[in-house]
């Protein structure tokens, strides 16, 4: 394994190489697919006579495409900037230029590269403090939505796994989804109902990747935080991409760094939200084999599913499982109806998953007996709304 040079990364014969590569190119960027230190990025520039841009620049880059809310705009400013601070080393000529002093006696004054420091915290200050804001007021959403009776299930996976075009195909919306690096940058909710679950409210969520830039974690926090309060989570995988398992490990060290679930687990914390595995991409897997091979690998376990959010195959297994363990602390419970009462049959039809309906003919009455699967605080406002007999 070759080691790092301090000052450029690479080792002289390869930045020779490299640079002959660029000059008969033509080439004005040179990608790093590692991190540089600032001085790294300098010396590279300089050998190359080109701009340098490590991976943590290219994911802000490409972050900074994608924000479309204000919310995300700032998000990836305040990156970007913490990304930037760091950038100004003193090898970067331009910005040894002197200002003029402030007070009576003149003095130094302070050098352009101060100044740039200097603009760059107040900035960062303020973003921060707009981000606080945004926080708060999604902690007041938050706990609005758990007050509500309705269950909140959250998305994450790999940049790129199908997770908007699952939310798509489970909620009926029109997000945006491509065959994009971070397509998704501002988190998007909408209601969906369930077998039995009559309202639930679905999250999409920014894709994660590997070595994802501490910046990037920090910045979103906010966004991700919504994973923490969900009561269900979709771990969506690109099941037919070849670095499927890689990209799982890299999933699960994002959400042990958010506390989702305990390190060197796949598992969340205990009492925490219940978790589904989603092999997504089934579509993509051509060859009869090895699709047989991982459906028999997924239907092992009870918390994954197969599908392909593309052309809805084991979509409708995996809202089924999705129900099962929302409805983990429903009970079943009987109602005696008369079968005029069509706004009760409606009403539990609608928030439980009505079992069975048997007409029982007693001495010329007519009454159904109705079994449902009911969350107990459904089955209280039932018995507030309707008055009805139950057990």
């Amino acid at each position: 394994m070759r080691q790092s040079r301090p000052a450029t990364l690479f080792g002289a014969g390869q930045v020779e190489q490299i640079a002959q590569s660029v000059e008969a190119n033509k080439a004005e960027l040179v990608v790093v697919d590692n991190s540089l230190t600032p001085v790294q990025q300098s010396n590279l520039e300089k050998a190359w006579n080109a701009k340098v841009i490590d991976r943590t620049g290219l994911i802000l880059e490409i972050f900074g495409e994608r924000a479309a809310t204000a919310e995300g705009r700032l998000q990836v400013e305040l990156a970007h900037l913490d990304y930037q601070a760091g950038r100004l080393v003193r090898s970067w000529t331009h910005l040894e230029r002197q200002r003029g002093g402030f007070g009576f006696l003149g003095g130094p004054g302070e050098t352009q590269i101060e100044a740039d420091r200097r603009m760059i915290r107040d900035r960062m200050a303020r973003i921060k403090r707009e981000l606080d804001q945004v926080t708060r007021t999604r902690g007041l959403h938050r706990a609005r939505r758990q007050r509500a009776p309705w269950p909140v299930i959250a998305l994450v996976g790999y940049t790129n796994a199908g997770k908007s075009t699952l939310f798509n195909r489970l909620t009926g919306a029109d997000v945006f989804a491509q065959d994009l690096l971070f397509a998704t940058l501002d988190p998007t909710m909408r209601q969906i109902s369930l077998p039995g679950i009559d309202k639930a409210i679905l999250s999409d969520t920014v894709g994660f990747v590997s070595d994802l830039p501490t910046q990037l974690i920090a910045a979103f926090r906010a966004t991700l935080e919504e994973v923490l309060s969900a009561d269900l989570i979709l771990h969506v995988r690109d099941i037919a991409h070849p670095d499927t398992d890689a990209q799982k490990a890299d999933v699960l060290d994002v959400l042990t760094e958010l506390g989702a679930i305990p390190a060197g687990s796949d598992r969340p914390i205990e009492g925490g939200a219940a978790l589904i595995e989603v092999w997504n991409k089934a579509d993509l897997i051509i060859d009869p084999d090895d699709r047989a091979a991982i459906r028999e690998r997924a239907e092992r376990f009870e918390d994954v599913v197969l599908v392909s959010a593309l052309s809805g195959e084991g979509v409708a297994d995996l809202q089924r499982l999705m129900a099962d363990l929302l409805g983990r602390g429903h009970r079943r419970y009987e109602f005696f109806i008369d079968p005029a009462n069509g706004a009760a049959l409606a009403w539990l039809h609608a928030h439980g998953e009505v079992l069975a309906t048997t007409e029982l003919d007693e001495e010329g009455a007519s009454e159904l007996q109705v079994s449902v699967r009911l969350d107990p605080a459904d089955y209280d406002r039932f018995q507030r709304f309707f008055e009805m007999p139950g057990d």
